[in-house]
């Protein structure tokens, strides 16, 4: 009896299926195993003053950035959300799409475009002396320093809170808040005391993405000057050559992610609102008049201008000075280079994505349930942290292959695959196989099962089932996913510094290093690429979610 319980487990695991699932998890989390080690290996020299005089300054300057950060984003995502949800104004429809813009400009390419308008030759201080006559203190301009890394954090990275908000406030909301309207309370009552303790939960969901994105961050804090873990990693593995005290960083941040995700599940779990009835209703917008609408476009309009219109508009200016300089052959190097690795990863990354968001639909268990974590773990391990340990496998990879490498006459302490773009590529996959999930994985739960079962009913087996019947109906969530997916990798930074082969660019390095070598007018064109690709994959997004909706 025993026996013949095991065989059939076996056998209910044991399919195509299951054994890429769990290959996949595998890959996934074996990076991270071998940053843990890190801890649990004796300490060098460079580690012990790492840790007597730098470490402590790595640690505070990490926290205050997630902090400022995460209350900023609070302040303008939320009252946006708000805004947007509960009330209607002139160029409310262009405002709901246009807060999401932002997230199509990496922080690093706004920190120098910023820093460069403000600075003394920048066109904003040229504008003053110039044209107002104003001559101002430059300690008002001074944009490059903590204050001025939040300012930037925050301004593109707010979208985060703002869409999972709004999404929560049109469709959970409604009754309460119009339970309170009829009870006569003002705007102010209703949004201090219903809003805000219903969108607990939302919000806290959106700042832990903010503080993921803030501690991934490689290209602000280094142009900033500012010591987060990242910029520590960067500077003890390229800097002293020490590989094993940069893991060792790196093992610290991984846990100190793991008690952020930790405390914000715990957080979410305690601020969770359930209506009172099974029926949901959207929530109906009251419209503004005359200064109230006034001051609702004012608003939208000056965090719009300053998080999307202001830098692109200042790029393109840069861009008719340098295109004759930059646009060449080498350029369209940069641009193939950037498509291929991109496109190869998606291909990758979709296709375990599926496999197991089909695996964890079938099979509901603690099986599932522990994949579907182990797969999306990657996306909260910052590139800095994840490229260590992705280093470390494929070096040890090649270590057990020196044999091979000697027989085929490449020496036998040749580096073959740690010096590849498939490290490159297994790294990408890794980082943002939960985009891909994700999406795919709510593109199964909105279409259900009923005909998955209806064609298993008819013998089709599993594998002709999704070709004839899943994938036709899940097209739109895997085009979503390729989508933001894309978008992610393309603007890539960290990850792409640290493990890409010799004489290997991207348009995101390009521009990280023009700008590490003070050619800011350069950089702004392979810039001005990589947020063409994020207004577009911003703009199909939108147009296949509304097409899915209708």
């Amino acid at each position: 009896m025993i026996v013949s319980a095991w065989q059939r487990n076996l056998k209910k695991y044991s399919n195509g299926w299951n054994l890429l699932s769990v290959i996949g998890a595998f890959a996934a989390l074996l990076p991270s195993l071998y940053i843990v080690t890190g801890l649990f290996r004796s300490p060098n020299e460079n580690w012990q003053h790492i840790k007597d005089y730098l470490l402590l300054d790595y640690a505070l300057q990490s926290l205050w950035l997630v902090l400022g950060t995460g209350i900023c984003t609070v302040l303008i995502g939320v009252a946006l959300a708000w805004l947007i949800a509960a009330y209607e104004f002139p160029l409310r429809r262009f405002f709901t799409w246009a807060f999401v813009l932002p997230l199509a400009i990496p922080p690093y390419i706004a920190a120098y475009t910023y820093a460069n308008m403000l600075g003394y030759t920048g066109s904003v201080q040229i504008f003053m002396r110039n044209v107002l006559g104003w001559n101002l203190n430059q300690a008002y301009f001074d944009i490059m320093s903590m204050k001025g890394a939040i300012f930037i954090f925050s301004l593109f990275l707010f979208p985060y809170v703002y869409l999972i908000t709004k999404t929560f406030l049109e469709r959970q909301s409604a009754s309460f808040i119009e339970n309170a309207r009829l009870l006569g309370k003002n705007p102010l009552y209703i949004f201090f005391r219903v809003v805000l303790p219903l969108s607990q939960a939302a919000i806290i969901g959106g700042v832990s993405l903010i503080a993921f994105e803030v501690l991934n961050d490689f290209g602000v804090t280094k142009y900033f000057g500012i010591q987060s873990f990242t910029t520590a990693i960067f500077q003890t593995w390229f800097g002293m050559y020490d590989v094993e005290s940069a893991m060792r960083l790196a093992a610290l941040l991984m846990s100190f992610i793991v008690g952020l995700f930790i405390i914000e599940r715990v957080l979410r779990r305690r601020r969770r609102y359930h209506a009172s009835t099974s029926r949901t209703r959207p929530l109906s917008r009251r419209r503004l008049h005359g200064i109230p609408a006034v001051i609702a476009v004012v608003f939208s309009g000056l965090i719009v201008s300053f998080s999307f219109l202001v830098p692109v508009l200042q790029l393109m200016v840069w861009a008719t000075w340098t295109y004759k300089e930059v646009m060449s052959a080498q350029f369209m190097g940069l641009l193939f280079n950037t498509l291929f690795i991109s496109l190869v990863s998606i291909v990758m990354l979709m296709l375990f994505a599926v496999i197991v968001a089909n695996v964890c639909r079938y099979q509901r268990s603690a099986f599932t349930l522990i994949l579907s974590k182990l797969i999306s773990s990657g996306y909260a391990i910052p590139g800095a942290v994840l490229s260590i340990g992705v280093l470390a496998v494929f070096i040890s990879l090649d270590n057990q292959l020196s044999g091979v490498y000697e027989k085929l006459g490449w020496g036998a302490n040749k580096l073959v695959l740690s010096m590849s773009l498939l490290m490159l590529i297994f790294a990408y996959v890794i980082r943002f196989l939960a985009v891909g999930f994700n999406s795919v994985e709510a593109g199964f739960e909105k279409i259900g099962n009923r005909y998955t079962e209806a064609s298993r009913l008819l013998g089709l087996g599993i594998t002709k089932t999704f070709f004839k019947v899943d994938l036709p109906l899940i097209k739109g969530a895997v085009s979503t996913g390729c989508i933001l997916a894309f978008m992610e990798i393309v603007k890539e930074l960290p990850l792409t510094l640290l493990l890409r082969p010799f004489n290997f660019d991207t348009l995101a390095t390009k521009a990280y290093q023009y700008a590490s070598d003070e050619q800011i007018h350069q950089a702004s064109i392979p810039s001005l690429f990589i947020i063409a690709v994020g207004m577009i994959s911003v703009y199909f997004y939108y147009w296949l979610g509304e097409r899915n909706s209708e």
